[in-house]
């Protein structure tokens, strides 16, 4: 981290330090927020539509902070992060990293030093995943509007699972693809073909799991001894998809998650031909924010779901 002592970023031109209103405002925001001196704050960079920056306590303490632009209206993300963060940790054992304070403008986490994945740690995050997964959820979706990075994401509760995928999870980002040119009205009818299908490809019956909606390998950080998760789209959801979508960007020592979650909650039969569609949601918003760069890997996707694997 770079320190910005008070605030202060460099001189105006004039002789005189000039103040920076992103650093300087956010540290006397976090003193207010947390009860505690933050004595220095450090941009570093923007994600998606927000600030991201470090900051110091008084006694050392390191955070990361994820804040709106001072233009920017508030939209919800940051409260369905927070919330989709308590959720998560209520659950026995739970690997996600508890934000220490939060409002509708700004998220506070623990600062983590990333240290090389290990196997053992590996092993560990399976079996904690299993356990949050297990905590269940009273339905499919979730109490408050979701979010995916900055898309919205439609958390209406409901019971059945194949059709809240099929009309919250893909259709909805189906037809943004469609809006922003990501793929084509002949590449949405091979999407579509699964949307209709999704009842005969979901396989067998499962309770809502309690899942972190968004686990790619950059929101799985790993610490001095465990793997910690960030970022969440949390909902009640299909346990397949937190797997799914891990493999899809790849996992340092995937196989050692995978085997320690089935220790301790085994995998119904058939989850292999059943990969495919449940990376098909993640895909469909990577085409909605990043375009056509993911239109091939969207398709090969859809028709590996409709070939069952």
């Amino acid at each position: 981290m770079r320190p910005v002592g008070g605030g202060d970023d460099g001189d105006d031109g004039t002789g005189e330090r000039r103040r920076d209103p992103v650093t300087g405002t956010m540290a006397e925001r976090l003193t207010a927020l947390l009860g505690r001196e933050v004595r220095q704050a450090a941009r570093a960079g923007r994600s998606h539509d927000w600030d991201i920056a470090y900051a110091e306590l008084a006694d050392g303490t390191r955070l990361f902070v994820k804040a709106l632009p001072r233009e920017a209206e508030p939209s919800g993300v940051f409260t369905a992060e927070a919330r989709g963060l308590e959720w998560l940790g209520e659950a026995p054992d739970s690997p996600v990293l508890t934000p220490l304070a939060w409002d509708e403008r700004i998220v506070v986490l623990p600062w983590v030093h990333e240290c090389e994945p290990t196997p053992q740690a590996a092993e560990r995050l399976g079996r904690r995943l299993a356990r949050t997964h297990l905590a269940g959820a009273g339905s499919f979706g979730a109490p408050w509007p979701g979010f995916i990075g900055p898309l919205p994401l439609d958390n209406t509760p409901a019971r059945d699972w194949p059709r809240f995928y099929a009309e919250q999870r893909l259709r909805p980002y189906l037809r943004r693809a469609l809006d922003n040119g990501g793929l084509t009205p002949t590449d949405a009818r091979i999407v579509e073909r699964v949307v209709d299908g999704v009842e005969d490809l979901a396989g067998a019956p499962e309770p809502p799991a309690r899942v972190h909606g968004d686990l790619w390998s950059g929101n799985v950080l790993w610490g001095s001894r465990d793997a910690v998760l960030v970022d969440p789209a949390a909902h009640g959801g299909h346990r397949e998809a937190d797997l799914a979508m891990l493999a899809l960007f790849g996992l340092p020592y995937l196989d050692r998650v995978r085997d320690a979650y089935n220790e301790v909650a085994p995998l119904s039969a058939g989850w292999r031909s059943r990969v495919a569609l449940h990376q098909m949601h993640p895909l469909l918003v990577h085409v909605c924010l990043f375009g056509a760069a993911y239109r091939t890997t969207a398709l090969e996707a859809a028709r590996a779901a409709l070939r069952g694997g």
